[in-house]
């Protein structure tokens, strides 16, 4: 069996699973490198997994004549550069989200991708690739909804993980960028349009640090699309209870909602709190067969010559209409979409 030889960028909790995922649960695939700045991170993979090579810049791991493909999850201003460094040196690449911190980094990546489109380059929408989330969108083109209509999403991250995000709050985008991102993404998959007006509220409620970077910690969107079809986006920091993703899609004749319990598995615990179900630490736990399935649908489209779903063009519009969302916020007032 031909494997695809890949090198992960980005040791952080989510770098961490995907290297993971390549090296122990995709088996046309094999972890050939790995690369973080902190040098620690490397010598550890390397010594627990077995991974032939190491490197703390990244430029030099592109250059291994060894590798076919990079998996990019370094921090997000990192993300464009990376992206076309890799595509220049004839690698296909995988990269997480976002595409870019501003339209301009989009843009540039659209280019880059466009000039190398021998290669299979893929950005990670986990989503769609998560067994609900698929099955919604079969439901909706089986017609079993009638026409949807509204687009309802919670992303809320759990208040013990908030320090991490007032760490990365200088240079994340702001919350619309960071945590809407994946929201806009599955409102244009499953309205099956662009948004063209956005209005958005919020506030820095409980932590006021985020207000220094013109960022919030609780913050909601509406939406107008070009079909005439709704959004409705509620991103939060501070969920007491843990990691809650849920997502609603409206129809004429029917509605469909996909995770209303973050619930961690089906175990129940009766105590003296009542009768109590465990939610889901974070994203990593909840999206973990996502992550394992959008990797692996990106080895399979190198091994079979073809393209994934996921373009970079849905990195470039849903990164403008979360750039939108976020000026709707700071200017307080209704915002069109070019």
């Amino acid at each position: 069996m031909k494997k695809i030889k890949i090198g992960v960028v980005g040791l952080g909790r989510l770098g961490r699973k995907h290297a993971e995922n390549v090296a122990f649960r995709i088996p046309n695939a094999e972890l050939l490198a790995v690369c973080s700045v902190i040098e620690d991170e490397v010598k550890q993979v390397q010594q627990e997994w077995g991974v032939p090579y190491g490197y703390t810049d990244y430029y030099e791991m592109i250059k291994n004549k060894e590798l076919d493909a990079v998996l990019i999850a370094s921090p997000s201003g990192e993300h464009c550069k990376h992206l076309e460094a890799a595509l220049d040196a004839g690698l296909h690449v995988f990269c997480e989200k976002p595409l870019g911190v501003n339209i301009e980094e989009c843009l540039n990546a659209e280019k880059a991708v466009e000039k190398h489109s021998d290669k299979v380059f893929m950005l990670g929408f986990m989503r769609r690739y998560d067994a609900s989330y698929a099955y919604a969108k079969k439901k909706i083109e089986e017609g079993y909804i009638g026409k949807p209509i509204l687009v309802r999403a919670y992303g809320l991250d759990p208040e013990s993980l908030v320090e991490g995000a007032i760490r990365f709050a200088k240079t994340s985008g702001g919350i619309f960028l960071d945590m809407a991102i994946h929201d806009i993404d599955l409102a244009r998959w499953y309205l099956e349009s662009e948004p063209e007006k956005v209005y958005a509220i919020g506030g820095s409620y409980l932590h006021k640090e985020f207000g220094e970077f013109g960022d919030c910690d609780n913050a909601c969107a509406m939406m107008q699309f070009k079909n005439g079809t709704m959004a409705m986006i509620y991103v939060g920091r501070t969920a007491p209870h843990g990691y809650h993703v849920e997502t609603e899609i409206v129809g004429t004749k029917a509605t469909l909602r996909i995770s209303s319990v973050p619930q961690k598995n089906l175990v129940t615990i009766y105590d003296q709190n009542g009768a109590v179900q465990e939610c889901v630490s974070g994203f990593v736990e909840r999206f973990e067969q996502a992550y394992l399935n959008e990797v692996q649908e990106f080895v399979n489209c190198i091994l079979e010559g073809r393209k994934p779903s996921v373009t970079v063009y849905d990195g470039t519009l849903s990164t403008k209409v979360a750039y939108a969302a976020t000026e709707a916020y700071r200017k307080n007032e209704l915002i069109t979409i070019d």
